[in-house]
């Protein structure tokens, strides 16, 4: 059978660790291997009154889909994550509107990282007021981990208001002309409601919402 390539193998030697995940940016040629693990603790509104709780974020909704297309290679169309971006927003009782940072999956892959961003425009088509970054650019991909981490980034976010930056975007692709990608270093940033997507070999798509809590 055909040989998957999904590593990154142009940039060897720890001279380049630094500089071998690279999201969007026309030199990419694959994601880089992370460690790490994190953990989101979920707690009932109503419990977090009554401890007297400090409630830095509120878990909004989410989704989960398969549209099994390929071994390793998301749709071009990106019809898979856009279809379940748009189920997230309606678990999340929220339009397009109200999201205004994404933490995008970008492992740094050729065809993932277009494709993602081809879904991102199909929901989000106003984006001069969304922020994106990606998180592998700075730790890699740890694949199981990844979700977690990237929604504890969201959390964070949310939390100081400051969004980390996307390292390596010296020669962005045009399909993110006009997105914000936090290039080079961090960035101020009021988070109304940020999405974090995450994807697997095989179609497997998520994407949870979180937003400040607001006293109702």
């Amino acid at each position: 059978p055909p040989r998957r390539r999904a590593l990154s193998t142009a940039h060897g030697g720890e001279a380049e660790v630094t500089t071998a995940s690279r999201p969007w940016d026309k030199n990419r040629d694959g994601f880089v291997m992370g460690e790490g693990a994190g953990v989101l603790v979920m707690e009932s509104l109503e419990s977090a009154k009554k401890r007297g709780a400090n409630i830095i974020a509120e878990y909004k909704g989410g989704s989960i889909t398969c549209d099994a297309h390929h071994m390793t290679d998301p749709r071009a169309d990106g019809l898979g994550v856009s279809t379940c971006i748009k189920q997230a927003l309606t678990d999340a009782r929220m339009e397009a509107k109200d999201v205004n940072y994404i933490n995008a999956h970008a492992t740094s892959t050729l065809v993932g990282d277009v494709a993602e961003v081809s879904a991102i425009r199909q929901v989000f088509t106003d984006t001069k007021n969304i922020k994106m970054n990606a998180t592998k650019s700075m730790i890699g991909h740890c694949l199981g981990a990844a979700g977690g981490m990237e929604a504890i980034a969201c959390v964070k976010a949310i939390e100081t208001g400051m969004l980390h930056p996307t390292l390596n975007q010296d020669d962005l692709e045009e399909c993110v002309e006009g997105i914000d990608t936090c290039a080079g270093s961090k960035v101020e940033h009021e988070v109304t409601g940020a999405i974090s997507n995450s994807f697997g070999f095989g179609g497997h798509n998520s994407a949870v919402i979180f937003a400040p809590y607001v006293e109702a």
